[in-house]
């Protein structure tokens, strides 16, 4: 929130020719709690407002080198200073020199004899106008900041609606019509036909769920403060598992993870993570060989940060279609590859938010499939801090790495 600064507290910069007016002004200016620079001549002010921006600038129109005039053209033709207030001081008041020094951008005037008492009121009160533009700018930045938001979270509302809607549509119609043709069949059907057809109702209606998660996951994701701490990887991995068993049995999957003292260490948090694995072991048996061979690991980078993989032995992927692959919320609705979509664009918001990133590799060549990656921070990055904030660049959202 904008703080206002007390005008008495202001700095002044006061480029006056007359030793008289300076010394008599100065001390009445400093007097009042005002902070008071001085420069005797326009090259000296324009010299002194290159380090140090004043809140307000006191100019005699008099000068010796460049007059007063020139001195405020320049100082309203360089982006760092023409919002600095200019005072005219002049011996003449005439309505020319009033029109010309308004036209160069002051917002005022001061006629000589100098009346202390009246430079003061008029320096509060542009001091005070000044603070009240910065207030309301700051105002507009965060407003257009919040449209933006806004705006972009319309679109990705928009994206999803479409999205959801076409990786809904398939498992929710297989359901319906297995539904009504039970409905209709049932007393003909065999005890072995309607377990497999039951068996089919439960795999869309699981499918229809996780869609449902990550939704939910997503939520959560863009809201929620978290902390880190070091993940159980094995744990982790082992839940994915059994969430998918279903979907392992329909494409007799063969799965192959590390054993447990072989995952490295990473600090992250786990329900995100595992949504994360969930979506890179789905798609690998979905778009992997027949059947379908998925292999599970992590790696140590050079950097310290731990590098998790998926990779399966499908037909593998085209540059064009890997660019595709990790694409921002509110495209979501061009995606072009079925399926993939909306997982891996909460997997790449997921891992972001964690500070890691995400990353496909493919030759393009069956048989050799696709590697699917994530980075997370490593374990040891407690011995830098107990306690360290991430700021992500859209949200502002904070994570927490505590033991």
């Amino acid at each position: 929130m904008f703080n206002p600064k007390p005008a008495e507290t202001s700095m002044i910069l006061m480029v006056v020719n007359t030793t008289n007016t300076l010394g008599v002004l100065f001390d009445y200016l400093r007097g009042f709690g005002f902070k008071v620079m001085v420069a005797s001549d326009g090259e000296s002010a324009l010299s002194t407002v290159e380090h140090i921006k004043p809140d307000i600038i006191l100019l005699d129109v008099a000068l010796p080198g460049i007059d007063g005039f020139e001195t405020c053209r320049r100082l309203k033709a360089n982006e760092a200073t023409k919002h600095i207030p200019v005072i005219f001081i002049t011996a003449q008041a005439n309505t020319v020199d009033k029109v010309r020094g308004f036209a160069l951008g002051a917002v005022d005037y001061i006629t000589r004899p100098i009346q202390s008492e009246e430079v003061v009121a008029r320096l509060k009160t542009h001091l005070t106008l000044r603070q009240l533009q910065l207030a309301l700018a700051e105002q507009n930045t965060r407003l257009q900041a919040e449209i933006a938001e806004r705006e972009e979270l319309i679109e990705e509302l928009d994206a999803f609606a479409h999205t959801v809607a076409h990786d809904l549509k398939n498992p929710l119609g297989v359901t319906i019509n297995y539904a009504a043709f039970l409905q209709k069949f049932l007393d003909k059907l065999s005890p072995e036909d309607l377990k497999n057809r039951l068996d089919v109702i439960v795999r869309n209606g699981q499918k229809m769920n996780n869609i449902i998660n990550e939704l939910l996951l997503l939520a959560s994701v863009r809201t929620e403060e978290i902390d880190l701490q070091p993940l159980e990887m094995a744990e982790i991995v082992a839940e994915v598992q059994a969430r998918l068993a279903y979907m392992i049995e329909e494409y007799q999957a063969e799965i192959i993870v590390p054993t447990e003292s072989a995952w490295p260490t990473a600090w992250g948090y786990g329900p995100w993570i595992e949504e994360v694995w969930t979506n890179y072991v789905s798609n690998a048996m979905k778009y992997g060989g027949q059947p379908p061979r998925v292999e599970l690991g992590g790696t140590v980078m050079d950097d310290g940060w731990v590098k998790f993989w998926v990779r399966d032995n499908g037909r593998g992927l085209t540059p064009v279609e890997q660019r595709e692959l990790f694409i921002p919320f509110n495209r979501l609705s061009q995606a072009h590859l079925e399926g993939h979509g909306l997982g891996l664009s909460i997997v790449q918001r997921i891992v972001e938010k964690l500070g890691g990133t995400v990353a496909v590799e493919s030759k393009g060549t069956p048989g050799e499939g696709s590697l699917f990656s994530f980075t997370l921070p490593p374990s040891n990055l407690k011995d830098e801090s107990k306690t360290r904030s991430q700021t992500d660049a859209k949200g502002g959202n904070e994570l927490n790495y505590e033991e």
